[in-house]
This record gives C-alpha cells, structure tokens and sequence, in this order.
C-alpha cells in the first residue's frame, strides 16, 4: 500500500452516523416508481385526486392516497383543502418537491432516451439465460 493513497476522510464522512440509513430511507421515498410518476404530474402545477388518478395509469387509488400521504409528510406535497360541497382537494409541490422534480425528469429523459437499449440488453440476457438452461437437455438455474 502506497502511503499517499490512504487519505480517504471525505468518502468516509458520508458513511458516518446514519447517513447511510437515512439516505436510503430518502430514496426509498423518492425513487418509487409512483412517486416519481406524482412528482412529475405535480411539476407542472397543481392537481385534484382524480385528475393524479387518470395520470399516473395503473394505480390504485388506496396507493395513490398512501403514495400522497407520504409525499406530504417528507415535505414534497401539499394538500389544500377547499371548503365546497364537495370539498374540493388539490395537491401541489412544495418548493422541496420543486426541486426534486428537476433530477426527475432528468431520471425520465435519461429512461425514455435508454429504453431501446435496455430493451435489447434484456431480449440479449434472456435468450441467453434460455440458451444455458437448455444446453445439453438440462435446465441450469
């Protein structure tokens, strides 16, 4: 070991304490997949329950409501209730969720201009993983 190349208290620093723990809490919040999907609904203004529904296709509205409620309490979303009958609810960014959003649609964009590749990676690992479960008439795992 060369001496000059045991100086490593910066990469250490990010390990102490909880930081591990508490960034993985973080992005356990912010890198599902439904959260992504209401943040970048959200980035362009405010929405009501129903029209985040028809959005985000696919989701229920019991993980809708869990997915917002979580939001709202790492300080991502708002919830603003209107007293009308019936009582009308929009859900907006915080200037948090605002700035999340940015490295969002970076994550989008970065998803949208890859999915031909990945698509290929995947039809390449596939076949291949089929081609070693089927050599010699046995299945390998």
């Amino acid at each position: 070991m060369v001496p000059e190349h045991t100086d490593v208290t910066e990469a250490e620093s990010l390990h102490r304490g909880g930081n591990c723990q508490d960034v993985s809490e973080i992005l356990a919040r912010v890198g599902d997949k439904w959260s992504v999907l209401i943040v970048m609904m959200l980035g362009s203004g405010p929405r009501r329950f129903n029209e985040l529904k028809r959005m985000v296709g696919g989701i229920s509205q019991r993980m809708l409501t869990l997915t917002l409620r979580g939001l709202e309490r790492d300080g991502l979303v708002t919830r603003t209730i209107y007293p009308t009958i019936p009582p009308r609810v929009d859900y907006a960014l915080t200037d948090l969720g605002h700035s999340l959003s940015e490295p969002v649609k970076a994550l989008g964009a970065w998803a949208i201009e890859n999915k031909a590749t990945i698509r290929q990676a995947r039809e390449a690992f596939d076949a291949r993983r089929d081609e070693a479960q089927d050599w010699g008439g046995r299945r390998f795992g």
